[in-house]
């Protein structure tokens, strides 16, 4: 019983059971199974064994047998000893549940002993209320035959009727019954037990107060349960007629008027129905068996509450009567005076009236359902009708399904007292009727009433009817079905000869029957047939009809018209009429009921409104603001309101705009009705006129409320606007004059006068919230009206905006709009003060609270409101304010607090918000939750709140102010554990999808987190407080008993989200799951990325096997995948949700590859061999699980299948024509995150609203067909324009993920000591995967293309090319075939048009790195000629592209062409092959190399020195190209052909005379001249080489080269000899190298044998220089 999966089972099934309710139910098979493993527990019911001295002596032993054996401490066994007492529970049992009870302690935060309650509790809670659910079920005629079967059989089996005896039922009813009256004295010992600890003195402990009371919320709720169960018994025939006396035993000793005797209510009118209708089950016999009881044996046994055994009595004759309504026959009534039992059952009735039957029942229906909106009529009239009558006291809410059946019951006994007793009902009007003329005639005679009162019954009955039906749409068109009907000839009977009480109660049934649109248009239907009812049938006047209305209405206003003809506008308002000014006292509720009712079914009914609008002689606007004037009390002033307010529902801009100036005439005292109507005279001075009522309005509070409501609907958008929010909602020329246009002086009324100022003054809080949400309504709507696109598109496009808005102009649009005042207010210290004020209510208020109740409501636009602000306020500030200021002129006074400069401000002077902010999103309401997170977010987010230092911190919190307000009253771990609460992963709610609360809640919170960690990821933050990590003075840390280090924080709830969350269901990858994974990886991401986290986030990853988790997850992507329903290849791929579900799979890919990668690195600084060893085997395919088990996984290659996905549907450009020439790309990135150059589609619309605005302004769009064809060519564009932003979107992620994955791939071929062989295998491995890629890239995504290569480079240069595993590359196997793939492939690539400089370069090392690997284990001549025939065909233009970036290419680009050049010129020459020498020369690269020499010294002094070195290595590259071209014969020719020598000479390199000095400070720079003046030595000699001692023109050449550069190759000869300035470390090398080179030259051209050498004084000979240095 007590077992914790039985409790989180129970409360799993719950779920399942409301969500088919719901409709939301995926997997019923679930349900069949788990409700047939609960049959013995329902049948059970809420048994328990109680305490046993056995099971005490063994607890007291220290060891007790559960599950196993346990031995318990003294500790232990106190608290079971307690709860065994608390719950009068068997010891063992109470033991097991207090075991179980620990792990709910640390979630709740209470102690084990309240926690076990509380599980004990719960328990019995949802295993009643499945059952109540499955009884509901097992009866329910919407439900499907199938499931309904399914459940009639599960209850066969809980009663055990299906194979034993239908008596079981009734054993089963009774044993609810006992249930019930347990519970009751379980309750009774609870309030004994408090009271008696009041009574002795004793304290208790806010623990023992909070036990206490949920004990009894959860017993009332569980008595509930019982009562609803009970009743679906009976309705389902399962009980007997004795179940029925056994209830009537029971009741009488009910002695409180509480939720314990309401919950027998549905009980007791259903056995009235089973057995005292004549349709029931019972015989005539026990019906009146049962009548006797009940009745007639009233003053034998009286009950302990008199006042519901009265209101039994009159449920028990309605029913009854009906065997009474034909003449019945039968032994039973042989003998029996039917007359005298029909007077007797009536005088029967009459009694349990005087003795407040109908006031229970209406005290019932009236309390039963919380009064969370303050309808001061209604509460009122019923109020008028419940004077002395016991209050219903209830302790705890009920539930809305059991206020549904009771008022079905309810509504069960008004039918039946309609059909079967309707003499009675006739004598109800008569006898009330003589009554009130009794006491008008005493009134005149003796001028009191106060001996006198009305019976009211009927009156009663009536509202009973109201509340029975209101909100109750299906069972109110029970009335409206059939004109035949009892109901509806009610309705005709009800409306007749009406007393100004019964017109209100009235009114008030005729509103609630007349919901919806149906009843609504039926009502007014009823309306128009009693107004129009001949006087052969019944007189006219006495029927409540529109005619009646009307009438009404026009007398009352033409004579307050012919009372205030004299009086000028502005005294009107100096006294406050009541309603005792009004010639009959009884007018005025009359006249407020008529007008409610027509405000109630024209606001409900489209056919009413129009009828009431276009009538010929009634003017009801008139009418209205009539009653808004002169001496009207208020109440008739806030029905007016309403009334107007109804009439606009729906309304059209046209009708907006005329109701302003309608309104504002009124306000200013000018208002004029038209037709015949008694005109008011005007006011001398309009503007002093709209002060007064102003001020008068704000005397009454529900005055004020509907004004302010009134104005809310005014300004909401009209049905007819396109929403583009381009225009006002009234006239420019509002209130022009006499002041400044516009509707400032409304707003200021609102906020400046009703919001801060009498607030304060209302004692109501009912009141006081509903006036709250009004004006929170209007000041939200009036922002969230203003387009702030608009000024942007002025400022950003080729728009006229001017003229293709709605409004005559930008600067009337922002100049009027109401936005600037109410964003002016919102910077007034009183207005926030009050706007703080509403949004900070008491947590515990705000959870019992009802969701859509006007406390929650007003605290929800409070929070919208500051929403608002922060998103508009950049805006306002920076171009609204200055604006209105240049405008200013006869403007309303600023109120605008000018030392703020932003919200921020406001909210650091009120920093508890973000408290409240925090608890108000672990309520659970989704609203609430979600926009209090947003605005948290926004909060949590600015810099302003979140690094400004506060002198009370604790150094602790690093000065954070908003942690700070958090931990002031403990308040952080409260919210914290919420939001983990929330966070948890329920298989049940994630099989409803997107549609569960739940999901949207999480959804918030991780973009709450995303957002606070992206603005600060490297300083401690709120999001970091939640996750659970605390700040320790400038670093991180966690609590050693925190929830971080127990696993139970926010971030191990994350964590579990994103290991157990699926990718989809139902066999398709879907986008809402996708993205909850998403934005779980993205946090984690964050936090293993930043220094300041990642030391503790990648312990508890690598703790928690993150890395094996997320690949067991991983699923193989084929174009079969299903996204969100559709594959790649499907059509409308592209331009559905599913290219974002694709999208959100590759973000996972990415963090996967990006986390893989860090845990490969941190590997390789570790050095953990076991892990190592794992990672590996799962990078490979095979995850080792903990218990040795093997896991096949996707591998590190299969990580990129998704490259194979084609995205085949890129969206094409629709044709144009209306909108043809339009620049969207300014939309680009507006507004948007992250946003890849996407287009804001809002923004986007917005532009083409105008557009389309224009060209009806222009006369194009004239004709129905040209706006048609404008509409779609706009909707085509738009949905081309969603394909493109997901195209980019998708295209994007695909490449940061293809980016991980190399980088993975990388480190994993680097980081990991492989053995050679195996590691060139997997390089091999991954050639095969990424050339295909590489070929298709190029062509198609330079980004992946860049990628790619940039792998195949850097394995390349890991490739070990004499690796066993190549061995086979010398025989020109697979391998060899495969290495040779990548060459060409590369090789081919180069020449693709428009490719970047960046891949080439890659390209080029590619290539030169297989060249030079090749050559290093010698390439077969085969081979070598392979390659030439690659470069062959691949064409010139190869040559071309190569000599293009040596020439011109930018950074290293060049340097690795020049590489590459030079590898294959090597290749050619050692295969004899001239196809490169005359490509190169053919397009006079060769030229362009050697002409390189002469301009060094020019480009040399052109350059930074910071380039320097670059440069010269760009030089050395060309020289090693050109000695390459030149170790060939032919190359040698070309190359002086193209006069290497002059180039030489030019240059003047050589002349430089190192004895004087190389002017170069750089020591590097100076090698590297060295080096440079080396390699054209070599160039040199390799010409003289090849050509030959025999080719006198180059022998020449070169004799000359020296003769003119002796000197300076005398002082390379004293440097290489150490004779004068010391040469740099870096340079004696290539100077010694340099020195034999021209020894070599020397040789070779006879040099010294044939010139004559000069010696000088100061310089040794040439020749005693050449034999010291060829001696060294």
């Amino acid at each position: 019983m007590t077992d914790r999966n039985s409790l989180d089972g129970l409360r799993g099934l719950h779920q399942d059971l409301v969500a088919l309710e719901e409709s939301q139910l995926r997997n019923i098979e679930r349900l069949w199974a788990e409700l047939e493993a609960r049959v013995v527990e329902f049948r059970n019911l809420l048994d328990k064994a109680p305490k046993k001295e056995s099971s005490r002596k063994a607890l007291n032993s220290g060891t007790i047998q559960l599950d196993e054996e346990y031995t318990v401490n003294a500790e232990f066994i106190e608290g079971t000893l307690l709860l065994a007492d608390a719950l009068d529970l068997d010891e063992i049992d109470a033991a097991q549940l207090f075991l179980d009870a620990q792990q709910d302690a640390e979630v709740l935060d209470r102690s084990r002993l309240v926690s076990a309650v509380i599980h004990f509790h719960e328990q019995r809670q949802f295993l009643l209320e499945s059952l109540r659910l499955v009884l509901k079920y097992s009866t329910d005629e919407i439900l499907e035959s199938d499931p309904r079967d399914v459940f009639h059989e599960l209850i066969t089996l809980i009663l055990e009727t299906k194979d034993g005896p239908a008596r079981n039922g009734s054993l089963y009813a009774q044993k609810c019954l006992r249930a019930m009256a347990d519970i009751e004295k379980w309750l009774q010992v609870l309030g004994e037990r408090y009271q008696g600890n009041l009574t002795l003195g004793q304290s208790s402990t806010p623990e023992s107060d909070e036990v206490i009371g949920f004990e009894q919320v959860s017993l009332m709720q569980q008595h509930e349960s019982l009562g609803a169960i009970l009743t679906y018994l009976i309705k389902a025939s399962h009980t007997g007629v004795e179940d029925f006396y056994k209830l009537l035993e029971h009741l009488p000793k009910l002695d409180r008027w509480n939720n314990l005797a309401v919950h027998y209510v549905p009980v007791f009118t259903a056995f009235t129905s089973q057995f005292g209708s004549p349709e029931g089950s019972a015989s005539l016999r026990e019906a009146r068996l049962l009548n006797t009881k009940i009745v007639n044996n009233k003053d034998s046994a009286p009950w302990g509450l008199r006042n519901f055994q009265a209101a039994t009595i009159t449920w028990w004759l309605a029913e009854y009567s009906g065997w009474y309504v034909e003449p019945p026959t039968g032994s039973p009534l042989q003998g029996v005076d039917l007359d005298a039992e029909a007077v007797a059952r009536s005088e029967a009735f009459f009694r349990a009236l005087r003795d407040g039957a109908f006031q229970c029942t209406l005290s019932i229906s009236s309390q039963l359902r919380p009064n969370d909106w303050a309808d001061q009529m209604r509460i009122g009239l019923t109020e008028h009708l419940l004077r002395d009558t016991p209050a219903l006291v209830l302790g705890a809410a009920t539930s809305d399904y059991f206020q549904d059946m009771v008022m079905e019951q309810i509504e069960t006994f008004t039918d039946a007292f309609i059909t079967n007793m309707p003499d009675t009902l006739r004598r109800f009007r008569s006898e009330e009727d003589d009554q009130r003329k009794r006491i008008h005639s005493r009134l005149q005679s003796e001028g009191h009433s106060a001996a006198l009162e009305e019976d009211l019954h009927l009156e009663r009955f009536l509202l009973i009817i109201a509340y029975a039906f209101d909100n109750r749409t299906e069972a109110a068109e029970a009335f409206w079905g059939d004109a035949d009907s009892n109901l509806y000839g009610f309705l005709q009977w009800a409306s007749k000869r009406q007393s100004t009480p019964r017109v209100g109660a009235f009114c008030e049934m005729l509103r609630a029957i007349s919901k919806g649109e149906e009843c609504a248009t039926s009502a007014h239907r009823f309306l128009l047939e009693e107004g129009n009812i001949t006087s052969a049938r019944i007189r006219r006047s006495s029927s409540l009809s529109w005619t009646q209305i009307i009438a009404e209405l026009n007398l009352y206003t033409s004579k307050i018209s012919e009372q205030s003809a004299n009086v000028l506008p502005t005294d009107q308002f100096i006294k406050r009429p009541s309603s005792d000014d009004i010639n009959e006292p009884e007018s005025a509720l009359m006249l407020e009921c008529y007008i409610r009712l027509t405000s109630h079914i024209c606001r409900e009914s489209v056919v009413a409104r129009s009828w009431i609008l276009s009538h010929p002689t009634f003017r009801i606007l008139d009418v209205l603001f009539l009653l808004c004037s002169r001496t009207v009390p208020a109440r008739l002033h806030a029905c007016a309101f309403t009334a107007v307010r109804a009439l606009i529902t729906n309304k059209s801009t046209e009708t907006g705009v005329t109701i302003w100036t309608v309104l504002d005439q009124w306000a200013s005292g000018g208002f004029v009705p038209a037709g015949n109507v008694p005109r008011l005279s005007k006011a001398n001075d309009p503007a002093l006129a709209e002060n007064l009522t102003f001020d008068t309005i704000a005397d009454d509070v529900e005055e004020s409320s509907q004004f302010i409501a009134l104005l809310q609907s005014l300004v909401a958008p009209a049905v007819d606007e396109s929403g583009l929010n381009d225009s006002l909602p009234f006239s420019e020329q509002l209130g022009s004059t006499y002041r400044m246009p516009g509707i400032d002086p409304y707003v200021d009324f609102v906020i400046g006068k009703i919001f801060t100022l009498q607030m304060d003054q209302l004692d109501n809080s009912l009141q006081l919230q509903v006036l709250r949400l009004n004006v929170l309504d209007f000041a939200a709507t009036c922002l969230e009206r203003f387009n702030e696109d608009l000024v942007i598109l002025a400022n950003r496009s080729t728009l006229s905006v001017d003229t293709a808005m709605n409004a005559s102009s930008l600067l009337a649009y922002v100049r009027l709009h109401p936005f600037n005042r109410v964003m002016e207010w919102m910077f007034n210290e009183r207005a926030l003060t009050a706007l703080f004020a509403v949004a900070h209510q008491k947590i515990e208020d705000v959870s019992s609270a009802s969701p859509d109740g006007p406390l929650i409501s007003s605290l929800l636009r409070s929070i919208d409101i500051m929403n608002l602000i922060m998103d508009l306020q950049s805006t306002y500030l920076d171009i609204v304010q200055p604006l209105i200021k240049s405008q200013s002129n006869g403007r309303s006074q600023s109120v605008l607090n000018p030392t703020l400069a932003a919200f921020e401000d406001s909210v650091a002077a009120n920093l508890r918000l973000v408290v409240d902010l925090g608890l108000y999103s672990g309520t659970g309401m989704q609203h609430l939750t979600v926009s209090s997170l947003k605005l948290l977010e926004k909060l949590a987010s600015s810099r302003k709140l979140n690094f400004q230092s506060v002198p009370a911190l604790s150094k602790r919190l690093n000065g954070n102010r908003l942690i700070g307000v958090f931990e002031q009253r403990n308040d952080l771990e409260r919210v914290a554990r919420s939001l983990t609460l929330a966070m948890h992963c329920d298989l049940r709610e994630i099989s409803q999808g997107i549609n569960a609360p739940g999901w949207t809640i999480k959804s918030v919170i991780l973009d709450f987190l995303n957002r606070c960690l992206a603005v600060s990821p490297d300083k401690f933050s709120l999001a970091h407080a939640l996750l659970g990590f605390i700040c320790s003075g400038s670093n991180l840390d966690i609590e050693k008993e925190g929830r971080f280090s127990r696993g139970d924080s926010l971030f191990h709830a994350i964590l579990r989200l994103v290991i157990e969350y699926p990718d989809g269901a139902e066999g398709t990858m879907q986008l809402w799951s996708l993205s909850m994974k998403q934005k779980g990886l993205q946090i984690l991401s964050t936090l293993w990325a930043s220094p300041l986290t990642s030391s503790f986030t990648l312990t508890e990853l690598r703790t928690s096997d993150f890395l094996f988790a997320l690949f067991l997850n991983q699923v193989t992507l084929e174009p079969s995948t299903p996204w969100d329903g559709q594959l790649v290849r499907d059509p409308e791929f592209m331009f559905s949700d599913s290219a974002m579900a694709f999208e959100q799979y590759m973000r996972q890919r990415y963090y996967l590859c990006e986390y893989a990668s860090i845990e490969v690195r941190l590997l390789a600084i570790e050095n953990i061999p076991s892990l190592k060893a794992r990672v590996f085997s799962t990078l490979r395919g095979s995850t080792t699980m903990p218990d040795g088990d093997e896991l096949a996984n996707l591998n590190i290659f299969g990580l990129l299948d998704f490259v194979e996905l084609d995205l085949f549907n890129i969206p094409a450009t629709p044709d144009l024509s209306y909108f043809a020439g339009m620049d969207f790309t300014i939309t680009m990135g507006l507004n948007l995150e992250d946003s890849n150059g996407e287009y804001n589609l809002k923004m986007v619309e917005e532009m083409m609203s105008l557009h389309l605005n224009q060209l009806r302004k222009n006369g194009r769009l004239q004709e129905q067909i040209e706006e048609q064809g404008a509409l779609a060519e706009a909707q085509s564009l738009l949905v081309y324009l969603h394909g493109m932003n997901n195209y980019r979107r998708l295209s994007s992620s695909r490449s940061r993920a293809l980016k991980a994955w190399v980088d993975l791939v990388t480190l994993f071929i680097r980081h990991f000591d492989l053995d050679q062989d195996i590691r060139a295998g997997l390089i091999l491995q991954s050639f095969q995967i990424t050339v295909p890629k590489l070929e298709r890239y190029v062509a198609e995504s330079v980004t992946d293309a860049i990628h790619i290569a940039d792998l195949i480079n850097t394995l390349l240069l890991e490739l070990d090319f004499n690796s066993s595993a190549l061995d086979g590359a010398r025989a020109g196997d697979v391998t060899s075939d495969r290495l040779l793939q990548v060459f060409r492939t590369a090789l081919r690539a180069i020449t693709i048009p428009d490719g970047e400089a960046q891949l080439r370069e890659l390209l080029y090392n590619i290539c030169h790195r297989y060249l030079n690997g090749m050559a290093e284990i010698s390439f077969t001549p085969i081979r070598r000629r392979q390659i030439i025939q690659i470069v062959k065909s691949t064409g010139r233009k190869l040559i071309e592209f190569i000599c293009d970036d040596v020439d011109g290419g930018s950074g290293t680009c060049r340097i690795s062409a020049l590489l590459l050049l030079n590898s294959l010129v090597t290749l050619a020459n050692e295969e004899s092959s001239n196809y490169l020498l005359d490509s190169l020369d053919g397009s006079n690269f060769i030229l362009v190399l050697v002409e390189t020499i002469q301009e060094i010294p020019q480009e040399l002094r052109e350059t930074n020195a910071q380039d320097i070195l670059l440069l010269l290595s760009y030089y050395e590259s060309k020289f090693s190209l050109l000695l390459s071209i030149a170790q060939s014969r032919e190359g040698a020719i070309k190359v002086m052909n193209c006069g290497l020598f002059q180039s030489i000479r030019a240059s003047g390199l050589f002349s430089v005379d190192p004895d004087i000095g190389i002017e170069i400070d750089n020591p590097e720079a100076l090698s590297k001249f060295y080096r440079l003046l080396l390699s054209i030595a070599r160039v040199i000699v390799s010409v003289v080489l090849s050509r030959g001692p025999h080719n006198e023109q180059t022998v020449n050449q070169a004799r000359s080269f020296l003769t003119e550069n002796r000197t300076p190759i005398v002082g390379f000869f004293k440097r290489q000899a150490k004779i004068g300035s010391s040469l740099p470390t870096d340079a004696i090398a290539d100077v010694d190298e340099l020195v034999e080179l021209f020894v070599l030259l020397f040789t070779k051209t006879g040099f010294l044998q044939n010139n004559e050498i000069s010696k000088d004084r100061d310089n040794p000979d040439l020749h005693e220089i050449f034999t010291i240095s060829h001696s060294e």
